[in-house]
Parts: structure tokens; sequence; C-alpha cells
């Protein structure tokens, strides 16, 4: 791959960088012109002095190509489109060969929830600590294309109600399970039945693929294959919006004085969230992590 590297003033920079992945660039960003240099200057202002105005004086836009793309035809779409001139002084650089795949994985180690749950990535699978909790339970995941790698707030504090509140023999509904990662803590924290779902097809896939590597048994599938019944606890670890859409029909798979777990939600959020479920549940903050929230509500009978 390579990287198209062109000049560019301030009040272009969104509209060229837009136009350039319409014409078919594989990404944009914009850099200082002036970075490394005595010119280079903070686009934000540092404390004490004063803030800068209207970005950097000297703007790059970086498009990366993939092999075998034309920059000129993709400059030539930019400047028609745009009705620009821009810059002759445009040059490409080779991108290195990385292994990405080894790159990204290297972002995510293992991560201990409380004391019970510890996630290990597939590639850190033979990193089991030797002195870890008694009592306390490994999941190997491997995230494929689904979210879920136990590292994001949203995730970790339904893990911790999971492993903090978790009725023993329960039946579970992981509502939006991505990787499967809750579902699969639910099952080996002493549920007896759990069913996951997800509209995304690579969800399924990925939560039925990580339950056989943990030899758990979780029901994996679209929503429009579940069958209707009710759980002594629904989780549903998605964002705001579609969880207030959700609320009836999350709310009715509750059995009475069952529990309902929400994640996914700013705390800013969390009121008008907990508004939605109102009618049928009183929902509460059950703990807050990097301006997240939990809520967690048990539904009367």
């Amino acid at each position: 791959m390579r990287e198209l590297v062109l000049s560019c003033p301030g009040e272009w920079v969104d509209s060229l960088s837009d136009a350039l992945i319409e014409a078919g660039a594989l990404s944009t960003s914009v850099q200082d012109a002036d970075l490394d240099t005595e010119d280079e200057r903070p686009i934000f202002g540092e404390p004490g002095g004063e803030q800068a105005l209207g970005g950097w004086l000297h703007n790059q836009v970086v498009a990366l190509l993939a092999d075998g793309d034309d920059p000129q035809q993709i400059l030539a779409y930019a400047e028609t489109e745009l009705n620009i001139q821009i810059s002759p002084d445009w040059f490409l650089r080779d991108v290195p060969d990385q292994d990405w795949v080894r790159l990204t994985q290297s972002q995510f180690g293992p991560i201990l929830v409380g004391e019970r749950v510890l996630i290990l990535p597939s590639w850190h699978a033979g990193d089991v600590p030797l002195d870890r909790p008694e009592g306390s339970i490994v999941i190997e995941l491997d995230p494929g294309l689904a979210f879920g790698t136990g590292s994001h707030p949203t995730t970790h504090v339904c893990l911790a109600w999971l492993a903090d509140t978790l009725p023993l023999g329960a039946r579970v509904l992981d509502y939006g399970c991505g990787s499967g990662i809750l579902a699969i803590a639910a099952k080996m924290l002493g549920a007896a039945h759990v069913d996951a779902v997800d509209i995304d097809e690579q969800a399924v896939l990925s939560t039925a693929q990580n339950a056989q590597s943990n030899h758990t048994d979780v029901h994996a599938t679209l929503p429009d294959q579940l069958l209707s019944g009710q759980y002594d606890v629904v989780v549903a670890n998605i964002l705001s919006n579609p969880l207030k859409v959700l609320a009836p029909m999350l709310s009715m798979r509750v059995i009475p004085n069952g529990y309902l777990v929400l994640s996914g939600v700013l705390a800013r959020q969390a009121e008008e969230v907990a508004a939605a479920y109102a009618p049928w549940l009183k929902m509460t903050v059950w703990a807050e992590r990097e301006g997240w929230v939990c809520l967690a509500g048990q539904r009367t009978a």
C-alpha cells in the first residue's frame, strides 16, 4: 500500500477528505505539515498560553491507497467534485508491510474482572496465572469480527454484575451478544440455560465458536429465531437509543422477580433510559466505570 500526501488549506480539509474516500482511498487523516519543526503548533492551547484557532497553519491530508490505485485519477476526481485546484506538490510514500493481526492482538492482554472472572484472548491461552483467585472462571475469547473483549467499560460492568449477583441455575438471555462474552460468563458462573441473540450473523457465529472453545452450552441465534419465553436474567449491552426502543420487549422477557441488566449507557443518559423502562421495572445505576453505567432492576411479582 501507499500513502498520498498533499497540502491543503484548513477550509478544504473535511470536504477533500470525503472526496478522496469517494474516489477510492481506503482512509484519510489530517496532520500538521509543520510537525517536528520549529513552526509546529498545538491545535489546542497549552496551559497558560493562547488558544490556537483555525486549526494548523499548514495542513496535510494523507490518503491510504491500495496497490494499483492511480493517484492522479483520484486527485482529478476530487478536483472535479469540489471545483478546486489541488497543489501540485503532492507525493507518494510506501507503507511498510506489517503483521496487522499480531499488532492488533498485542493491544489486548488478560483482563481480570473483580476476583471471579478472568478474560484471556485466545492468543494468551497459555497465560493462566497459577495464583488466580479460588473459584474464579477463565474465559478464552477470540472476538473475531464481533464486539466484546472485556476491555470496554460497558462489558466490564456487566461482567461484574453477573459475577456478583447472578442466581445459580438461572435462565439467562444475552441480547446483543457480540462475541458472546456475557453469555459464556453467565453459563460458567452457574446459569442453567443461556440464549444469546444478535442481529449480526457474524456475532452469532463468533458467540457459537467462543462458547465451543470454552466448552459451554450457549444457544446463539438471530432475533427472529428466538423462541418465546421469559428469563430469570436478561442482560443487554447495546447503546442507549436501541435500548429505549427495545424497552417493552426486553422488559416482558423478564419473569416476575427476575432481573434486567443494561449497559452501553453513558452516565448522562441513565435517567432517560431508566424512564423508558419505568412502566415495567425500576432501573437504577448499579455501577459506573469511565463514564459508562450499568443499570439494573428487578421486576415486581
